[in-house]
C-alpha cells in the first residue's frame, strides 16, 4: 500500500483526494489544510493538520502531493525532497527558473524524485495526438486557446495559471525551446482585488514552426490545440464529445471540414497522473523528465512575463 500526504485542499487538492480514493494500493494517510471543514473531505483513516511541515517530518508517508498556490511551491518542494519523500507538484513548478534550477539541482543532488502535473501532457488524446502527428510530415504550427470566464486569482496570473499547460505540450511535442518568444496583453481589466486579462503568446522556434497561444480568463470556457502539419490538422479540443479530430490536407484544402475523430481512451488524465506517480515510487523509474520539461516552461514563461512588462 502507498501511503500519500497531500498539501492543499483547494479546488485541484479536491481533485487529487477524489482520483486518490478511486485507486486501488494507494492510500491518502495524511491531508494538510488550513480549513478545519477539509476533515468532511477525507476519510477517518487519514489524520488532517493545518501545518504542512507534519507531513514533511512524518514518518509513515512515501510521497507527497503539493496542490497550493505557486508561490508556496519551491519551499514545500524543497522540503519534501530535502526529506527524502518522493513529490508531485501542480503545475507551475514555480515562478522563477533560478528558483526551479536550484529544486532540480537539490533533486539531483538527492537523488530524490520530484514530479510535475503538467495535466494535458497525460491526457490520452493528448498522448495520441503526437503519435498521429509523426505520420502526418512536419509540424509547421500549433494554434492553441485555453480559458474560462475566471478564476480571478490574486495570487497568480492569467500567464502562470493558464500558461503552463499549452506551453508544455509545445515543448513536449516539439521536444525543444524556442529561440524567440513574443508576449502582448490583448485586454484587461479589474476584478476586485483580481485581475482579468487575455494575453496573446507567440513562441518561435529554431526549426521554423510557431506556436500562437491566446490565455484568458475573459472568455467563454475552451481548451483547444490545433497542430498544423504538412498533410493534415488534429485538433484535441477537451470539451468536445470527439476529444481528437485530424483534418485532412490536399494542397492547402481541407478534406472533410468536420474531420475525422480519432478514438483515444476515456481515462481522465489526472488519475494517469497519479499513476505514474505511484509506478515512479513503486519501480523506482526515471521520471527526470517530468523536472526537466517544468524547469524548461518555467523558463518559457518568465521570458513571456518579460515581455509583457516590456510591451
Amino acid at each position: 500500500m502507498i501511503r500519500l500526504g497531500l498539501i492543499g485542499a483547494g479546488r485541484w487538492g479536491r481533485n487529487f483526494i477524489r482520483t486518490i480514493t478511486n485507486l486501488e494500493g494507494v492510500r491518502l494517510t495524511r491531508l494538510a489544510s488550513c480549513n478545519p471543514e477539509s476533515k468532511s473531505l477525507v476519510g477517518s483513516d487519514c489524520v488532517v493538520s493545518s501545518d504542512w511541515r507534519e507531513l514533511v517530518d512524518a514518518s509513515d508517508l512515501d510521497g507527497i502531493i503539493i496542490a497550493t498556490p505557486p508561490a508556496l511551491h519551491g519551499a514545500m518542494a524543497s522540503a519534501a525532497v530535502a526529506a527524502g519523500l518522493a513529490t508531485l507538484v501542480e503545475k507551475p513548478l514555480v515562478l522563477a527558473l533560478a528558483e526551479a534550477t536550484t529544486l532540480r539541482d537539490l533533486v539531483r543532488a538527492r537523488r530524490g524524485l520530484l514530479m510535475v502535473d503538467h495535466t494535458h501532457i497525460y491526457h490520452p488524446a493528448f498522448g495520441e495526438l503526437k503519435k498521429q502527428a509523426t505520420k502526418l510530415g512536419r509540424v509547421r504550427t500549433i494554434d492553441a486557446e485555453a480559458g474560462n470566464h475566471g478564476p480571478y486569482r490574486d495570487d497568480v496570473p492569467v500567464l502562470w495559471d493558464w500558461g503552463p499547460h499549452d506551453v508544455a505540450m509545445c515543448l513536449d511535442l516539439l521536444r525543444e525551446l524556442p529561440r524567440e518568444v513574443r508576449a502582448t496583453r490583448v485586454a484587461h481589466e479589474r476584478v476586485g482585488n483580481a485581475e482579468a486579462e487575455t494575453v496573446r503568446l507567440d513562441l518561435i522556434f529554431a526549426n521554423g514552426v510557431e506556436a500562437r497561444i491566446r490565455i484568458s480568463n475573459m472568455i467563454a470556457k475552451t481548451r483547444r490545440f490545433a497542430v498544423h502539419c504538412d498533410d493534415g490538422v488534429l485538433v484535441y479540443d477537451d470539451l468536445a464529445q470527439n476529444k481528437l479530430v485530424l483534418h485532412q490536407e490536399v494542397r492547402g484544402a481541407l478534406l472533410q471540414p468536420a474531420g475525422i475523430p480519432i478514438t483515444v481512451s476515456p481515462e481522465l488524465p489526472l488519475r494517469r497522473v497519479v499513476e505514474a506517480f505511484i509506478t515512479a515510487i513503486t519501480e523506482a523509474t526515471d521520471r527526470s523528465a517530468s523536472l526537466d520539461l517544468a524547469v524548461e516552461v518555467v523558463a518559457v514563461l518568465e521570458q513571456c512575463d518579460k515581455a509583457l512588462v516590456a510591451s
